[in-house]
Formats: structure tokens, C-alpha cells, sequence
């Protein structure tokens, strides 16, 4: 099985197994990257709001620097955050981002989320986060997806990041973007694991040429209850139904989720903080699952998602 994925317009090959940035903290950043690096990892998943792309990229440097790279050989993704979709702030947020990863270019610049939120400025708070300083509720601005999405493409122009996409859309919004794209998205990044599988969309995406990147693909980390129908959904990683195909291939759960996703050839961004569940990881090529298996984890399905913002108190029904 080939290990990448070929993105529109470009054909640049982007890594079906990365390494996410997300909750790394700022102090390990620079160490955990390197030594992902190091274990193999040639996709690195980060985003301005992660608060961490100083040290990651201290962490890609050091490992290009030391030669066990080179930066043709890496594909780094990072995202434009909520608050800077106005077009007089895309492009300096963008260079502010290069300089702190401290590299002349990008593989893929998404939009992190389809939320144009009031502006904060670099000055006053970075990352700005969901809020305004001092502010409890989320406050939007008048920045329209399509003035957004034409210095997205400006960037492309430029070759400042060889590809552009899109994180956390649905697909009445992919199709309103279809309508004006000058430059289509290369890459689609949501939610997906058993409890999300999301069928159509990955399926309806991937029909219009772009490719898809899934994130949390472990689900919970930790038991959740649900309140519909008194039903409870355990942690993926300990699901009898995944535990049972890990035991018969000799794989590890978190083996079996991932190859789950490469199975609808959708790339994933697992993380850890360990260098052999790393290694572990990336180990995902060398067996497949059948039928049966994928009918099993079908079964699965609960329409349960874990990155919601409606959830966070943030009065922001994104995916109703």
C-alpha cells in the first residue's frame, strides 16, 4: 500500500501517518518533535492556536540541522486561527507563523475553523484563543469566507505554502467555497474515529478531489457517559470490538484504530508523548483489516463528538 496521499493541483505526496501538535506542551515540544522525527515521523501536524510553533519548530530545525532530514522530506502543516479571517490579517498572521517555525515555507495552511471571530492582535494576546481579553462571550466580525479564502490562495500563489485546505467544515460550506475557489482546498482535516465515522462526508469530500486528514482518531481518551438513552461509550483503545482484531493481527488497539482510517484512505495525526508508541504508529502498513472487521467497527457509530465548541459553553452550534 502506498504510504501518502496525492494532493490536487500540486501532486505533492502528503504522509498518511503524521505526528499532532496538539496539547504538546511548549516546554517538551521541541524534544518531542525532534525525537518524532527521529522515530520516523515525516508529517508534522501543528496550528498557530496550539500555542507550541516556536518550539516545534526548534524541534524540526535541530533534526534538519543535524542532517536525519531534510526539509524537502518533511511535510508540515499549520492553521490560521479564528481571528485572524479578515484579509488585512491573514497574511501577517501567516509570516508571524513561518518566523516562529522558522522556515521559509509550508506544506499545507488550513483554516483552522470556519468561525470568523473578532479580531485580537498579535500584541495583546498570542495565541488569542476563543475569547476576547477579559471578555465570556465568543464575539464574531464581518469577515466573509470568500474575501478569507482569496488570500488563503494568495499564499499559494506565492509558494509561502505549497498547498491550502480546510479544517473542521461541512460540506454545505465546502460546496458554497466550490463556487468561488479559484484554488480548490487540497485537504479537508475533521474529527474521525469509530464513535464519528462521518461516512458521507468523507466519502462525498474525497469525490471532489480533495483528500482527508482525520484528528482524535482514539476517541475518548477517558470513559464518557452519555445522557441519550442512558447509552455510555468506553474508550476506544479498550473497545472489546477493537481489542478482539488487535489480539488476531498481533497489533495494538491504537494500531487497529489507525489503520481503520487508512482503510478509507484517510490519512491520520496520532500523538504521543512516548517514542515507541510513536514507532508503534507508524507501524500501520503491514497488515489490512477484512470485512468482517470493518463491519464490526461499523457498528460502532454513535454520532459522538468530542471537539465541539457548543459544548465548551461557547453557545456555538457548529455541526447542528
Amino acid at each position: 500500500m502506498t504510504q501518502h496521499l496525492v494532493l490536487n493541483r500540486t501532486g505533492d505526496k502528503m504522509p498518511l501517518v503524521g505526528f499532532g501538535c496538539w496539547k504538546v506542551d511548549p516546554q517538551d515540544a521541541e524534544d518531542t518533535i525532534y525525537n518524532a522525527i527521529k522515530a520516523g515521523v515525516r508529517l508534522i501536524d501543528g496550528a498557530g492556536d496550539y500555542g507550541n510553533e516556536v518550539e516545534v519548530g526548534r524541534g524540526i530545525n535541530k533534526a534538519i540541522n543535524e542532517g536525519i532530514v531534510k526539509r524537502e522530506e518533511l511535510f508540515v502543516v499549520t492553521k490560521l486561527w479564528n481571528t485572524f479571517h479578515s484579509k488585512e490579517n491573514v497574511r501577517p498572521t501567516f509570516e508571524k507563523q513561518l518566523k516562529d517555525l522558522g522556515l521559509s515555507y509550508v506544506d499545507l495552511y488550513l483554516i483552522h475553523f470556519p468561525v470568523p471571530l473578532k479580531h485580537v492582535t498579535i500584541e495583546t494576546a498570542y495565541p488569542p484563543g476563543w475569547y476576547q481579553p477579559a471578555a465570556t462571550e465568543i464575539e464574531f466580525e464581518r469577515a466573509p469566507m470568500h474575501e478569507l479564502w482569496r488570500e488563503m490562495e494568495k499564499i499559494a500563489e506565492s509558494g509561502d505554502a505549497k498547498n491550502i485546505g480546510i479544517s473542521n467544515f461541512n460540506v454545505q460550506l465546502i460546496l458554497d467555497l466550490l463556487t468561488y475557489a479559484n484554488i480548490k482546498p487540497a485537504v479537508l482535516q475533521v474529527e474521525l474515529h469509530p464513535y464519528l465515522q462521518q461516512k458521507r462526508l468523507v466519502e462525498w469530500v474525497q469525490k471532489q478531489g480533495l483528500q482527508v486528514t482525520a484528528y482524535s482518531s482514539f476517541g475518548p481518551a477517558s470513559f464518557v457517559q452519555l445522557t441519550d438513552d442512558g447509552k455510555t461509550a468506553e474508550p476506544l483503545l479498550g473497545h472489546p470490538v477493537i481489542k478482539e482484531i488487535a489480539e488476531k493481527h498481533g497489533k495494538t488497539p491504537a494500531q487497529v484504530l489507525l489503520r481503520w482510517s487508512l482503510e478509507r484512505n484517510v490519512a491520520v495525526i496520532p500523538k504521543s508523548m512516548n517514542v515507541e508508541r510513536t514507532k508503534s504508529n507508524l507501524d500501520i502498513f503491514s497488515f489490512t483489516l477484512g470485512q468482517e472487521e470493518l463491519a464490526a467497527i461499523a457498528k460502532l457509530e454513535l454520532g459522538l463528538r468530542f471537539n465541539n465548541p457548543d459544548s465548551y459553553g461557547f453557545e456555538l452550534p457548529l455541526w447542528s
